[in-house]
């Protein structure tokens, strides 16, 4: 699927930045290299007195994908890697059928790591722990995601952006599997999420996710379920990153049933973005005492109490 260079950026009033739209790669160029296409008369083209300058390093991409019981939608998924993904990790969640057999027969140099807790949360964050490239993208099992729509994600990535997310409400996204309710829902929070953080994204709840991997520390994840996705978002805005949303189309599952339940699920990435908004209110509070003399500590408490 072929996708225009084009992001939705989003403004974090908390960091006072506002990041813009990425350049276009120049024809020919990587859109993964670590440096902006350029022109042939480009600085960057200059000469040293060592000879001409070096080339950038390319980046190295990591795909991690976790799956449990997705026997029957791998050889889709993984068909659709592109060539400029390096690593491929999946967690397996204890699958009961031929999960690890059909992802070696499909993708023979894929790794599998394995899951010692529960819930898609975990298993993203066990992944992202074993990932060994300098970019991370996350994406489904069950054929919601294709992975073609990558190459879109590393552009911009590679062009001043920390954080690239995909949105189904951009143009150029879109869903065919959403309901009416589950996207009233996302709708919800999305305007919650937005509010908290001065923020002006359009798609919340959607797992196809890319990061530069120096940054996952920086993440702080900790969720072990569905809401994992709601808590990478609103963490990479907490820590002031460049974000660019993407458009993304997500498919139908291929086969077999979904293990998310839209109202559980919801009150869980509900429950999430609440307690890191308190969190971060404490630990502003905390910074306020720290900068006022004993006599305004004690009045500020006194305040606050």
């Amino acid at each position: 699927m072929d996708l225009p260079n084009t992001a939705h950026t989003t403004q974090n009033g908390a960091s006072g930045t506002h990041v813009t739209a990425a350049p276009a790669t120049t024809a020919g160029a990587s859109p993964w290299s670590t440096e902006p296409a350029t022109h042939a008369d480009s600085p960057l083209h200059a000469t040293t007195p060592l000879g001409p300058a070096p080339a950038p390093r390319a980046l190295t991409v990591s795909l991690v994908i976790p799956a449990k019981n997705e026997a029957r939608n791998l050889a889709w998924v993984l068909g659709e890697i592109p060539d400029c993904v390096d690593e491929v990790v999946m967690v397996d969640g204890r699958s009961e059928d031929a999960t690890l057999l059909m992802a070696s027969i499909h993708r023979p140099d894929i790794r599998f790591v394995a899951q010692s807790g529960t819930g898609k949360g975990d298993a993203l964050r066990a992944g992202f722990a074993s990932a060994t490239g300098d970019i991370v993208v996350m994406i489904d099992a069950d054929g919601s995601m294709s992975a073609r729509e990558i190459p879109h994600f590393l552009h911009f990535l590679t062009h001043g952006y920390d954080f690239v997310k995909g949105s189904r409400f951009i143009a150029g996204g879109g869903s065919l599997d959403i309901t009416a309710f589950r996207r009233t829902g996302n709708w919800a929070l999305l305007q919650l999420v937005n509010t908290l953080y001065d923020a002006n994204l359009t798609d919340l709840c959607y797992g196809f996710c890319a990061f530069h991997r120096q940054f996952l520390d920086l993440l702080d994840l900790t969720a072990d379920g569905f809401d994992i996705e709601a808590q990478m978002t609103v963490h990479a805005l907490k820590a002031g990153l460049r974000i660019a949303e993407v458009p993304s189309l997500e498919l139908p599952r291929r086969s077999g049933r979904s293990n998310l339940h839209a109202i559980r699920d919801g009150n869980l990435v509900l429950r999430s973005v609440l307690r890191d908004r308190q969190r971060r209110h404490r630990a502003r509070h905390a910074l306020d005492l720290l900068h006022l003399p004993y006599s305004g500590r004690r009045q500020l408490a006194t305040h606050h109490g």
